[in-house]
């Protein structure tokens, strides 16, 4: 009897558990479908006056929010976006376009404002330019995300050595008047509505990318191309 009360008593657990698992399961399929279509939905991205890479006939459009102190940010610039660039942003595939997505510390702010302050005033390549001097200039200890490092006298300094002292002062003018925040908080803003939690995520054709690797980013290039053909 002892034996067969245990036996019992074994089958609420196997069921409890094999709920658990349907209802987690269930969860996840809502939580990947509200993050698709709820938080994505067509015409909340507006890609006008926003620095890109790319053609702009490219059938498929990337966005990236990030922040200059994100070290993750910087290992994908480093790392998984040369490849989008390479062999995605040449071929004429995809349109690249940056977004700012700050929150790890102030000088996530300061320097998205700068940057911001840099494209209105020098154009889309000069940005690109000194969005690549920015996470170069991201120092490897992970301690740093936590210290003011971009300062304004750093972030001037970081400039002077691509521009010409005119340019300069023209983009410190623009970043002390705030035109580059407006236009950084307003990207930020968009972030909070699409639902972006953390840096960097990636938007393809306006939906939230939730793979995990480039072979998941190729496989949501190659579908959002022929959902845009038909």
């Amino acid at each position: 009897m002892k034996k067969d009360q245990n036996t019992f008593s074994q089958k609420p657990f196997v069921f409890g558990l094999l709920f658990a698992i349907l209802l987690a399961m269930l969860i996840g399929g809502l939580y990947y479908g509200y993050n698709q279509s709820s938080m994505s939905k067509p015409g909340m991205i507006t890609y006008e006056d926003q620095p890109y890479l790319g053609d702009k006939d490219a059938p498929v459009k990337i966005v990236e929010f990030g922040d200059y102190k994100c070290p993750a940010c910087k290992r994908f610039n480093e790392t998984l976006f040369k490849q989008i660039d390479k062999e995605l942003i040449q071929t004429g595939k995809v349109q690249f376009y940056f977004f700012h997505h700050p929150f790890i510390n102030v000088d996530s702010y300061r320097s998205a404002d700068f940057a911001e302050s840099v494209y209105l005033n020098l154009g889309n390549e000069r940005f690109w330019e000194f969005h690549e001097k920015l996470y170069a200039a991201q120092p490897d200890n992970p301690e740093a995300e936590t210290k003011d490092i971009f300062k304004k006298d750093y972030l001037i300094n970081l400039l002077s050595t691509m521009a010409t002292e005119e340019e300069v002062k023209q983009v410190v003018a623009s970043y002390d008047n705030k035109e580059g925040k407006l236009e950084a908080n307003e990207d930020d803003a968009l972030s909070q509505k699409l639902g972006v939690t953390s840096t960097p995520t990636l938007f393809v054709n306006e939906k939230m990318f939730l793979g995990r690797n480039w072979e998941d980013l190729k496989t949501r290039v190659d579908q959002a191309a022929k959902e845009t053909d038909q």
